[in-house]
């Protein structure tokens, strides 16, 4: 019973309130956009997760906006882009972006931009994974040699031919499984 009361202390409905999802459009250049979409492609975690984690603490947003006010570009050409966070995330923007005199849009894009050491390593990961993936199919056509070999000294139904078989067969289901990760990895290729 303790245990209910305590946690219903902890609850309360505004901060419930606070973690409800909205929609907002912010205008951001299309790298920004793509940046956002690439790391939860790759990381496999939503959108709304990231964007909440960039902006919804205000401290961070702060260090935003002041990086923000002394690197101020207009980037190129911009584009409308609907996002879904949480209430909290869009009040603590607001609340910044008039303490600072600052668009929520450039905040927005100055918080997604802090994104980028973490696509270059993800960058590097994906080029070693290329690497190795051209090794791995090195030896699959070594595999597949053996397993000619073995059908021609065993025949087909001899347990040795039937294990290199089987081993191969994992091998490239695991390739392929490399495959796939390699293409997700793909949007990432454009981050200079």
């Amino acid at each position: 019973m303790n245990r209910l009361k305590h946690t219903a202390q902890n609850f309360s409905l505004d901060s419930l309130k606070g973690m409800q999802s909205v929609r907002a459009t912010f205008t951001l250049p299309k790298k920004t956009i793509n940046l956002l979409s690439a790391v939860a492609n790759q990381l496999g975690v939503k959108q709304k997760s990231i964007f909440d984690h960039l902006v919804e603490n205000k401290h961070m947003l702060h260090e935003v906006a002041d990086e923000a006010q002394k690197n101020r570009k207009v980037a190129g050409k911009r584009r409308q882009k609907t996002f879904v966070l949480s209430r909290n995330s869009l009040i603590s923007l607001d609340a910044v972006a008039r303490e600072y005199h600052l668009p929520r849009d450039v905040l927005v894009e100055f918080s997604i931009k802090r994104l980028l050491p973490v696509i270059d390593a993800e960058k590097k990961r994906h080029i070693n994974r290329k690497t190795l993936l051209k090794e791995m199919e090195i030896y699959e056509d070594q595999g597949r040699k053996m397993l000619d070999q073995a059908l021609t000294l065993m025949g087909k139904d001899d347990p040795v031919y039937h294990k290199l078989q089987y081993v191969l067969s994992l091998y490239k289901k695991n390739m392929d499984q490399l495959k796939e990760t390699i293409e997700r990895g793909k949007c990432m290729e454009e981050f200079q």
